[in-house]
């Protein structure tokens, strides 16, 4: 046998207000509640020159709305991203597209029998003429500068005290300039341990963490070659040879840039970023601070064509 049950009644009320919650006549609709995006982390990192780059970047987040909630930096990193912190960037970037080959002749100090080639007291005090008095507490968001203690090879973070020497310390490369002392410590440049500073964002416990890496395509991933014939130069091949003249200085900044390379490689594949940002900078000398407009501009394109996975992060992790 066939049986049928009786089918509910339909209301045709609104669902809304069979449930008495439509709005009357005098019960205003509320405005949708807007979601709040995730701030990022930012891992700025070294690259002498190459660090412009930054400004880019950071201009690029700026444009798109998007928040920075706390900056790691390292060398340049420590220096662009204490600047935007600072409220100083304008003036930042200004100097760097004003900078000519003889301009930066013009702030360097040569010193004899000192820690550096350069004591860099000419670029402290134009540092001092914008940063001076400031400390990192002051700063609205959070900050930190990453470098390396000389005696101990410790990583050191610095996360309060003087802005200015924060940001000395951090950029105070080896040979060319001048340790700095602060805290019974000698502290030079942080990409001789760290060289873009992921690691410092998470231990800071931050949702989403972007780095900004300079050296990406500087070299290809690590090779062993096998040389099979040591043979030693003669008089002839010397003459002959077309290899490129580095000198001291430059010998120094291309070995310091292959350290850079392997240790971010092998730091951020123990622990990556939620998003990398790779600037195609690697035409660009680390001594080339005067080529700076082409740099920023470099910076700023990687960060626009970015911008689109950044939202949707901060959509995930909004949620």
């Amino acid at each position: 046998m066939l049986l049928s049950w009786p089918r509910p009644r339909q209301n045709s009320q609104p669902a809304e207000r069979q449930h008495g919650q439509a709005p009357g006549p005098d019960m205003p609709k509320l405005p949708p509640q807007p979601v709040r995006k995730t701030p990022i982390a930012l891992a700025l990192g070294g690259g002498a020159s190459r660090g412009w780059a930054h400004i880019g970047v950071l201009r690029a987040l700026d444009e798109a709305g998007i928040e920075v909630g706390m900056i790691a930096g390292t060398s340049i990193g420590a220096l662009v991203g204490g600047c935007y912190f600072a409220g100083k960037l304008d003036q930042l970037e200004e100097f760097a597209r004003s900078l000519t080959v003889r301009r930066i002749a013009g702030l360097l100090d040569l010193t004899i029998g000192g820690g550096g080639l350069l004591g860099g007291m000419r670029l402290t005090r134009r540092m001092q003429e914008h940063l001076e008095g400031l400390r990192i507490e002051d700063l609205d968001r959070r900050f930190v500068a990453v470098a390396t203690e000389l005696s101990t090879g410790h990583e050191v973070w610095i996360d309060s005290g003087s802005l200015i020497t924060a940001l000395r310390a951090s950029y105070a490369l080896p040979g060319i300039f001048e340790p700095v002392h602060c805290n019974n410590r000698t502290l030079v440049d942080g990409a001789l341990v760290n060289p873009v500073p992921v690691s410092v964002c998470r231990a800071h416990e931050q949702l989403l963490v972007a780095a900004v890496n300079l050296h990406y395509d500087s070299y290809g991933r690590s090779a062993v070659i096998k040389h099979t014939a040591a043979i030693p130069d003669t008089e002839e091949h010397r003459r002959t040879s077309k290899r490129e003249r580095l000198g001291l200085t430059g010998v120094m900044v291309q070995s310091y840039n292959i350290i850079q390379d392997r240790i971010s490689r092998a730091r951020l594949a123990g622990d990556p970023p939620d998003l990398a940002l790779q600037p195609r900078v690697s035409d660009i000398g680390l001594s080339e601070f005067h080529r700076a407009a082409e740099t920023i501009d470099r910076g700023y394109q990687e960060a626009q064509m970015r911008i689109g996975e950044l939202r949707r992060l901060q959509e995930v992790l909004a949620r």
